[in-house]
C-alpha cells in the first residue's frame, strides 16, 4: 500500500516518524519507524532511513507499507550459491525471497545479501517473490552489460517447471503483455488424472506438469500466459481466478520453479549451464497428485 502526502505548514520541523502517523492514522509511530528502517519511505523521491530527520513544509512524503514488515520479523531466507567467479554469481533462490529492492524495502533482498557477501553486484534479471530457482548476477560492469545484451537478444536458455490446472497441450503462446511481445513455449511432461470421490479415475486431467521455456522475459510472463489459456499455474492467487482457487490439494506455494539457466559466459566465451532440481516442498506435493494403484491420490 502506497500513501503520498505533502507536509503542511504547521508540520515543519517535526520528525519523519512523527509526521507519518498524522497522515496515516492506522500506522503507529513505532510501526512508522519500522517502515523507515526498512527503506519504505521516500522524501521528495529520495529514500530516507533516518526516523529523526526533520521535515519541511511542502515536501512530498511517500510511504510504502506491505509484506516487507511481516518478512522482516521472520528468519531471513538465504539462497544457495551454485557458482561464483570473478565475473558472475549463479544462485538458487528460494520461494519467498525478494530478488531486488522494492519501494517497501531495500534490506534483506537477494541482491542485498549478495552485495554484503561479495561486494559490488549487479542485477541482471529477476524471479517473482513466490517463484524459486536459478538466477545470475554480474560482478563487473562489463559482465552486466554482456549478460544484459544476451537477455535482450533472447540468447539465454531458461527452462521452468510449472504445474498448471487441467490439461495443457504442447504449444507456443505468443501474446503481448502490456504492449510488448511475449513468447512462451510449453511442453507437457506428466498429466495427473482426476480421481472421483469414490476413488475412481474419471478420465479427465486434473493438472499438468509442464516444461516451460521463455523466449522473452516479461514480468509474470508464464503466469499470465498460462492463465490466459485457462490453465493457470497452481498456487497463483494473482492470476489464477476461480479456476485456481478450486484446485485441490492446495500447493504449498506457487508451483513454478526456474530449473535450467544457460548462457555464454561473459568473460570466457564458453557455454555454461546449470540445473536446479524441484524443491522438496513442490516435489512432495506433486507426489500427492499422482494416483495410487487403487486410483486414489496420495493423502
Amino acid at each position: 500500500m502506497k500513501t503520498t502526502f505533502q507536509v503542511a505548514a504547521d508540520e515543519g520541523g517535526l520528525r519523519l516518524d512523527q509526521v507519518i502517523p498524522k497522515h496515516m492514522p492506522g500506522l503507529s509511530r513505532r510501526k512508522a519507524r519500522a517502515v523507515i528502517d526498512l527503506g519504505g519511505v521516500f522524501v521528495d523521491k529520495a529514500r530516507v532511513r533516518v526516523a529523526g530527520r526533520p521535515v519541511k513544509p511542502g515536501q512530498t512524503i511517500e510511504v510504502n507499507v506491505g509484506g516487507a514488515i511481516e518478512r522482516a520479523s521472520e528468519t531471513p531466507l538465504a539462497p544457495r550459491i551454485v557458482h561464483v567467479d570473478d565475473h558472475i554469481i549463479v544462485v538458487d533462490k528460494p520461494a519467498g525471497l525478494v530478488t531486488a529492492p522494492t519501494p517497501e524495502s531495500n534490506r534483506g533482498d537477494l541482491l542485498d545479501q549478495l552485495a554484503q557477501q561479495h561486494g559490488e553486484v549487479y542485477l541482471v534479471h529477476r524471479l517473482d517473490l513466490p517463484t524459486s530457482g536459478l538466477l545470475v548476477f554480474a560482478r563487473t560492469r562489463d559482465a552486466n552489460k554482456t549478460l544484459g545484451d544476451a537477455f535482450k537478444l533472447h540468447a539465454i536458455d531458461r527452462e521452468y517447471r510449472a504445474v498448471a490446472v487441467g490439461e495443457v497441450t504442447a504449444q507456443t503462446i505468443d501474446r503481448e503483455i502490456e504492449g510488448r511481445r511475449a513468447v512462451t513455449h510449453v511442453e507437457p511432461l506428466e498429466v495427473f488424472p482426476t480421481v472421483s470421490r469414490d476413488g475412481e479415475l474419471t478420465g479427465e486431467i486434473h493438472a499438468t506438469l509442464a516444461r516451460v521455456r521463455l523466449e522473452t522475459g516479461r514480468s509474470h510472463q508464464i503466469r499470465i500466459h498460462l492463465a490466459g489459456i485457462g490453465r493457470p499455474v497452481c498456487g497463483d492467487r494473482t492470476h489464477g481466478g476461480e479456476v485456481e482457487r478450486a484446485f485441490l490439494p492446495r500447493p504449498p506455494r506457487l508451483a513454478l520453479h526456474a530449473m535450467v539457466l544457460g548462457f555464454v559466459h561473459p568473460a570466457t566465451g564458453e557455454k555454461v549451464r546449470w540445473e536446479s532440481p524441484l524443491p522438496e516442498d513442490l516435489a512432495r506435493w506433486i507426489d500427492r497428485l499422482r494416483p495410487t494403484p487403487s486410483g486414489t491420490s496420495t493423502p
